[in-house]
């Protein structure tokens, strides 16, 4: 079996490669987690779709996977490592409130005896630091939309995030269903915020060779 994230602009495209790679689209079905393509070879494409919580299709499956994807959604993003944050507000793939920023963390360090205690709790206290202002920006900038959200999609390093969303100021964001897909992304800067809507539209294919 092998993977592939096709962007949502892509997904027309996509099945009409499949199609003319394959011999010819066969099958196309609905499933609760997005279609089920199969081509003339015998290959099959397990389709899991963003945003599942309102996937309702109806009509023409890989049609209503294209709809599904490109439709317009308030989409709230947190991206935390250690040392970075950005958080930022999405109207369809246009951002439109955001805050990025950075704290600096030490690396860890080899040297032993007091040296690397007193090193370990400075740095412990950096992150610590770090994490409380990522957790001050995210109630900031994103708190205030709850309400109006679709989903909240999270990324950056797994345990800085679950961290971060520990934080009792963020208790809110229960009320918002989180993407099941974690984004992993480089250090959360700018033009890597900016980027994410690629990233949390894209369609997951899972392809499965003919026996």
């Amino acid at each position: 079996m092998r993977t592939v994230e096709v962007e949502a602009e892509r997904i027309p495209r996509w099945f009409a490669n499949f199609a003319d790679r394959n011999g010819g689209l066969t099958q196309a079905q609905l499933t609760p987690e997005g279609i089920r393509a199969a081509a003339g070879n015998g290959t099959v494409a397990q389709c899991v779709v963003p945003f599942a919580g309102d996937w309702a299709p109806a009509g023409d499956p890989v049609e209503a996977l294209g709809a599904h994807v490109l439709a317009d959604r308030r989409v709230g993003v947190l991206l935390v490592r250690l040392g970075g944050y950005a958080a930022g507000v999405f109207d369809g793939v246009k951002l439109a409130e955001s805050k990025v920023g950075s704290r600096q963390v030490h690396g860890r360090t080899s040297a032993g005896g007091w040296s690397q205690q007193r090193f370990a709790r400075r740095r412990e206290n950096q992150v610590d630091v770090a994490l409380d202002t990522a957790g001050e920006v995210a109630a900031r900038i994103l708190l205030p939309h709850v309400g109006s959200l679709d989903a909240l999609v999270l990324g950056g390093e797994r345990k800085a995030v679950d961290k971060v969303l520990a934080d009792r100021r963020l208790a809110g964001f229960a009320a918002v269903a989180a993407e099941p897909r974690f984004l992993t992304v480089p250090d959360p800067k700018h033009v890597v915020l900016l980027a994410t809507p690629a990233l949390f539209r894209a369609v997951t294919i899972h392809l499965t060779d003919p026996a």
